[in-house]
């Protein structure tokens, strides 16, 4: 079987690693908080590195699930980092949310390296990650994503090349685009529901199988009315996500005016002490 290393063992990247493991990869971790790795190992079949030059320099994939654009360069770019370490013909495959330029710029520094890159960002959330079950949009050459869609399987359920190097990361500011629009959809109805007097709960299930349906009021109307908001996915992050959404947008003159509304909405809420509620936490600025 293929030699994997997985950078970054965070909310999604640690279980992601571990189904790499349970599928019988030789896979060997790597997290800039060395304890995350121990326990890694504690719960999974493989080893870890306290090093990135050490972790990648005999694998044959390498996977990074970071936190930026700023993450991902550090952790990619310079001497003794992961691709002036990796060895030739290897591919570098990055699940990390960035901008498109950054997958840009990765894709072409890691040709002149004799490395391969693909930008993957993905979607589907904690949950989606643990179960396996996460879908991840694709930037690259389709070579490369048909050498190994194979591998990334072991956590996905849809896997999608979408086009060349950075379309995978636009892909992604689609979906969050998506997301966002329809929380605060859902949490508008959710609030005038309950503010003209119905059973808001039975209402949301009438309504599911209808037109109005949607992942996000099947998995988190219920919680969202029981005003429960640790449901994975970090309004902070959602920021994050925005914030390049509504660059890339700016840099291309595109209008996203409910983007923008909704990103100044989770401000609201990150301002009230709510950055680590789930996103669907929109929903309390109708509680005021």
């Amino acid at each position: 079987m293929k030699k994997i290393t997985f950078i970054g063992l965070g909310v999604m990247g640690f279980p992601m690693a571990g189904h790499l493991s349970k599928e019988g990869y030789n896979v060997i971790v790597y997290n800039r908080s060395e304890e995350k790795s121990k326990l890694w190992i504690k719960h999974h079949n493989g080893t870890y590195s306290t090093s990135i030059k050490e972790a990648v320099s005999e694998s044959d994939v390498v996977f990074s699930c970071v936190g930026n654009d700023t993450d991902l360069r550090e952790i990619t770019l310079g001497t003794d980092k992961a691709f002036s370490s990796m060895k030739p013909g290897s591919v570098f495959i990055d699940h990390t949310t960035t901008s498109s330029d950054i997958a840009v710029e990765l894709s072409k520094k890691a040709k002149e390296l004799n490395i391969d890159f693909l930008d993957a960002p993905v979607s589907g959330g904690e949950v989606g990650a643990v179960k396996g079950e996460l879908t991840v949009m694709i930037g690259g050459e389709n070579s490369i994503f048909e050498k190994t869609k194979s591998i990334i399987a072991a956590y996905a359920k849809n896997i999608t090349l979408i086009g060349g190097p950075g379309k995978g990361q636009i892909a992604k500011m689609v979906n969050q685009i998506c997301i966002a629009g329809l929380i605060q959809a859902l949490s508008e109805a959710i609030s005038f529901s309950e503010k003209s007097g119905l059973d808001t709960k039975k209402v949301l299930d009438a309504i599911s199988q209808g037109a109005a349906g949607s992942w996000q009021l099947t998995n988190r109307g219920e919680t969202m009315v029981d005003r429960k908001f640790d449901f994975g996915f970090a309004v902070k992050l959602m920021r994050k996500d925005l914030g390049i959404c509504l660059d890339h947008a700016g840099n291309n003159n595109i209008s996203l005016p409910i983007t923008s509304i909704v990103n100044q909405f989770y401000a609201e809420i990150q301002r009230n002490g709510g950055s680590k509620f789930d996103t669907s936490s929109l929903l309390t600025r109708f509680d005021n």
